[in-house]
């Protein structure tokens, strides 16, 4: 799944300050009930503020580290965390090119596979733009495009003009474990 606008809200844009970093607050009993459900919990995450120059790395690793603070609250982890520094149209090398990693590229699912067995066709990507649909159907998984975030605004923009619409569209993360979980019955 996605970090900004689906664990967490994404209302601070290119953050870079840990203090601010927040879950919404479902986030825990998602990711608990999809944990129930037999399921490894993946984090997909573009972060291009390291190629813009917004953010270094170790800026970041802060943020994921409080993130998982308070997860561990919540009492649920990531079984992985994989971000893409990489954005193209950046200004810091060797992050501003084009790469595998940067959704809807797969290099991160392929990563994931590397380090974890799972069957794509029976995985969900769960994220709230475009790009994440995209990230899920090129992997070969279902997807679920959440309103939260940024979703409501491109479904607003218009579906029509999308190369790969979303398997399913939920209200949140936890609509979205709960529609996993009644599909999965």
């Amino acid at each position: 799944m996605d970090r900004d606008g689906c664990i967490s809200p994404d209302e601070f844009g290119y953050l870079d300050d840990p203090s601010l970093y927040q879950l919404y607050p479902y986030t825990g009993e998602a990711l608990r009930l999809l944990k129930k459900m037999g399921f490894l919990l993946f984090l997909v995450t573009n972060q291009s503020g390291i190629a813009r120059g917004y953010f270094d790395i170790p800026t970041l690793e802060r943020v994921l580290d409080r993130m998982k603070q308070l997860l561990a609250k919540q009492k649920v982890r990531f079984n992985g965390i994989y971000y893409s520094p990489w954005f193209a149209d950046g200004v810091v090398p060797p992050y501003n090119i084009e790469h595998e990693d940067r959704k809807p590229g797969i290099g991160m699912f392929k990563r994931a596979r590397n380090q974890h067995v799972f069957e794509a066709g029976l995985s969900w990507m769960i994220g709230d733009r475009r790009t994440d649909v995209e990230f899920g159907h090129n992997a070969g998984m279902k997807t679920i495009l959440l309103l939260s975030g940024e979703g409501a605004r491109e479904m607003l923009n218009g579906l029509d003009s999308w190369t790969v619409r979303p398997d399913y569209i939920a209200e949140n993360l936890l609509t979205a474990a709960k529609l996993i979980q009644m599909l999965e019955q």
